[in-house]
């Protein structure tokens, strides 16, 4: 067991990049979404690193309105295929797989993910999602898509079927009678390497956080300021504690996207590049907003009449790229100074330096979802440590803005300067997932399961 606390970092990976515009980066590769060589270098470069995992996310839908925002998550390959791939060409690094309960069967996922976790030598993870994709739902031959309550009572039962056929070990029944499964078990693979591959569970909500704090072995959080991100961190842990859990069973991880480059200087200018890919509207309400992410949700709209709601400021008709009138700020409600405020720290440009604010920069500022941080490697690990060390996160899971060099500069430019500080490590203190995040192999718990 860790006796220190440490870092831990993942890599989300989209093939073009987590940056609405970063598919459109000059050296964005257009066929990345199915280039499994691609991945396997990708996946090798943060393994290179000693990242704890690469996340594969996954979508059980498609979605055109995509194609302008986010096109590799309108379709990309299997996950699991790919972890196995994955397997192959790595040797420590976890490999996260993206499953959905609501749209799965658990002797069939438990079967994938134990020959995951035996094919990868005990690196496997699944990241349990319960979808809050609801066009999912017209593909399984489902009226609709379940509500909040259903998919986490289902999903609750879900997971205790799986870990108690992971536990049988091709010989125990399992013998399941419950609310929603009749499981008869066993498993026809033996258990997993990791006795339970590692759970990685993501989201806001009363039972996604009851579920987290229970279940998962790492959560993905979204927080995008660090008032949020410890209220939500010290919120989970205190639940956790109610099932015997300790603070160190549970790495909390929000998502970061860094823009770094040598310089801040050269970190901004990469982040304005991004930015100047980015297709705006018209001012006006009318139309759809344009949808971004992997599930495709709806976006805020990209003009200054959004901006201009938000803020408590008509600038609509303002020229773009003119600079700010320093009245606006001062005439901006709370939520226009966060976002002045939050503009000013990416860009370095404020209302009344030699630097100007431009109306651009607050349409791009408004439509920025997450936490985002440019700079030098200092400044990048800075805000990192600062997180760390407030009990806002355990680490991070890396949103790559722009695929491969900002995973590149991440690793060459960030990863030296924390392992420096003492903050990270500078190799692998085994060769399962487990092993990275310091956890114990579970006992099994077979008994439990069958009796709900």
């Amino acid at each position: 067991m860790m006796s220190k606390r440490e870092l831990h970092f993942g890599l989300m990976f989209w093939a073009g990049g987590t940056h609405p515009s970063g598919w459109r980066y000059p050296s964005s590769h257009a066929g990345a979404a199915f280039d499994i060589e691609f991945l396997q270098r990708v996946t090798q470069l943060v393994e290179a690193a000693k990242f704890d995992f690469l996340f594969l996310g996954d979508r059980l839908a498609s979605d055109p309105s995509l194609q302008t925002t986010n096109p590799s998550q309108m379709s990309r390959l299997e996950p699991f295929v790919s972890g196995a791939s994955l397997a192959a060409a790595t040797s420590h690094i976890g490999i996260v797989v993206t499953a959905n309960p609501t749209y799965y069967d658990p002797y069939n996922l438990a079967r994938m993910f134990a020959s995951l976790d035996h094919l990868s030598q005990g690196r496997a993870s699944w990241n349990l999602v319960t979808g809050a994709d609801e066009i999912a739902a017209g593909n399984f031959s489902r009226q609709s898509h379940w509500d909040t309550e259903r998919r986490y009572d289902w999903a609750d039962e879900f997971v205790a079927v799986v870990r108690g056929l992971w536990d049988s070990d091709a010989i125990t029944p399992l013998h399941h009678k419950g609310r929603y499964f009749d499981v008869a078990g066993p498993l026809n693979v033996k258990r997993p390497p990791q006795g339970h591959p590692v759970i990685l569970h993501a989201g806001t909500s009363d039972r996604s956080r009851e579920l987290g704090a229970r279940d998962a072995d790492v959560i993905f959080a979204s927080q995008a300021t660090i008032e949020s991100a410890k209220a939500y961190y010290a919120d989970v842990k205190s639940r956790a504690s109610k099932y015997g859990r300790r603070d160190s069973d549970i790495a909390i991880l929000p998502g970061l996207t860094p823009v770094v480059a040598e310089t801040t200087e050269k970190a901004v200018e990469i982040f304005d590049h991004l930015n100047s890919f980015i297709a705006l509207e018209p001012d006006g309400d009318g139309g759809e907003a344009s949808r971004y992410g992997s599930l495709g949700r709806m976006g805020k709209r990209r003009n200054l009449t959004a901006v201009s709601i938000a803020i408590g400021v008509d600038v609509a008709g303002q020229d773009r790229d003119a600079p700010v009138d320093p009245l606006v700020l001062a005439e901006a409600n709370a939520d226009g100074q966060r976002l002045f405020a939050d503009v000013t720290r990416l860009t370095r440009r404020d209302v009344k330096g030699p630097n100007r604010l431009t109306y651009r920069d607050l349409i791009i500022g408004h439509i920025g979802t997450g936490a985002v941080v440019v700079g030098d490697p200092n400044e990048v690990a800075d805000h990192i440590q600062h997180w760390f060390d407030e009990k806002a996160a355990d680490g991070f899971n890396i949103f790559p803005p722009y695929v491969p060099e900002s995973v590149e500069a991440f690793t060459s430019l960030v990863i030296p300067e924390l392992q420096r500080r003492g903050l990270y490590r500078t190799d692998y203190s085994g060769s399962t997932f487990r092993d990275h995040l310091g956890l114990a192999k579970p006992a099994p718990i077979l008994s439990s399961a069958s009796s709900l």
